[in-house]
């Protein structure tokens, strides 16, 4: 297996190497884990259909860029080519309402993406647009070979400890400059933060949604 990857979109890991792969931050868990979560913690949400986690944030919307409309997008993967001409995206409200767009002209500006989106045509349109986040289809991310995966694929699975014995599950990822980690909602309550490295994460099975933690030394 091989030792590294990049990050493509979403959230990629690799086994082998020190840290599993480079990571993007999931948009369930932009904030603090510590600023968000009462002492007794969040109930868990039901399995969501396909459907209901099939979109996935790619960025979001900086700002307005000139007078005609068009937007600066910041990238969670600086990377990231999926944002491309043509491509349908959902942005997503602070507010909680959503908007299909399609987008009509891409351009690089440094580690941002300048977009035109149909039917946003001046500073006002763009303006009413700041903070949302961009997302695209699960299916639109590439294929990953059979030692990888995407950790946002992990959101919602249990986490489990070398026993077996069940510790909670996973509300997100959270991104800091030394390394990303799981963000564990606790059963007994509040959260914990395991690292993306090896010494932490064991096994990791998208298809049965389970998380192996090898130990809990350091992140009580």
């Amino acid at each position: 297996m091989r030792s590294s990857t990049s990050s493509i979109d979403g959230v990629v890991v690799a086994r082998g190497g020190d840290q599993l792969g480079k990571t993007r931050l999931l948009a369930s868990s932009r904030q603090s884990a510590a600023s968000t979560v009462s002492k007794a913690g969040r109930e868990r949400p039901a399995n969501p259909s396909e459907g209901e986690r099939s979109l996935i944030p790619v960025a979001e919307v900086a700002r307005a860029h000139g007078i005609r409309g068009e937007l600066r997008l910041k990238l969670f993967n600086e990377e990231s080519t999926l944002l491309s001409r043509g491509r349908e995206v959902v942005l997503r409200f602070p507010d909680g309402g959503a908007r299909e767009y399609t987008i009509l002209a891409a351009r690089r500006s440094n580690k941002a993406l300048l977009v035109l989106l149909n039917g946003v045509e001046s500073r006002n349109d763009a303006d009413a647009l700041q903070k949302a986040e961009v997302c695209v289809p699960r299916s639109a991310f590439p294929s990953l070979p059979d030692d990888e995966l995407y950790v946002c694929d992990l959101e919602g699975a249990t986490a489990i400890l070398r026993s077996g014995e069940e510790i909670g599950w996973v509300r997100g990822v959270e991104s800091y400059p030394t390394c990303d980690v799981l963000v564990i909602e606790r059963k007994i309550g509040g959260t914990l933060e395991a690292p993306l490295l090896e010494s932490f994460i064991g096994r990791m099975d998208v298809e049965h949604g389970v998380v192996e933690i090898l130990t809990l030394e350091g992140l009580e």
